[in-house]
């Protein structure tokens, strides 16, 4: 007998989970090449999007362009584990957490979506509240997949992309 989160043989299933990666400091390209090294070291095969230039956003005024980009891998891994697996990352790549918000980083990797799960706890909330706002998280999840429809969603990535206004594009990066 299983609870509906476990197969038969007491594994969980598998599900697509999504990040956001980010970097305005040092040399942004490497720093999101090497987040993705770490996240296949742990998960194995990656879909990855394009890399894509673009403004701060929510950020001191003054702070550097970021380089975005958007992975997908497939895990049973818990969502806990998962967000301690981003944060020691990111302490790795050098990151720094300040005590102002938004202040520049080497490498920010956010936890998007864990499958169909929702969750609010006091350290982590899913689907990530903000995403749907933010062009440099939905062009890079259009490229891993535009029809994908996020948690609490009814449109898909695209859509959600498309009804955004046209201040909030994101260019893409010349690799």
């Amino acid at each position: 007998m299983t609870d509906g989160h476990e197969t038969a043989l007491g594994a969980r299933p598998l599900r697509r989970v999504g990040f956001s990666l980010g970097s305005n400091m040092g040399n942004r390209l490497a720093m999101l090449e090497r987040a993705c090294d770490r996240l296949a070291e742990q998960f194995g095969s990656l879909r990855l999007s394009q890399v894509y230039e673009t403004d701060p956003v929510d950020c001191p005024e003054g702070s550097p362009a970021y380089l975005n980009a958007c992975v997908e891998v497939e895990t049973d891994m818990p969502a806990e584990e998962i967000l301690a697996l981003c944060l020691r990352t990111e302490t790795e790549l050098g990151r720094v957490r300040g005590t102002v918000y938004g202040t520049p980083r080497t490498c920010d990797i956010d936890l998007l979506y864990c499958g169909d799960e929702v969750l609010r706890t006091e350290t982590l909330t899913l689907p990530h509240p903000l995403m749907t706002e933010r062009a440099f998280v939905l062009q890079p999840l259009c490229d891993i997949d535009p029809l994908l429809v996020l948690p609490g969603q009814s449109r898909t990535v695209a859509e959600l992309l498309e009804a955004l206004p046209p201040e909030h594009a994101v260019v893409l990066y010349p690799l």
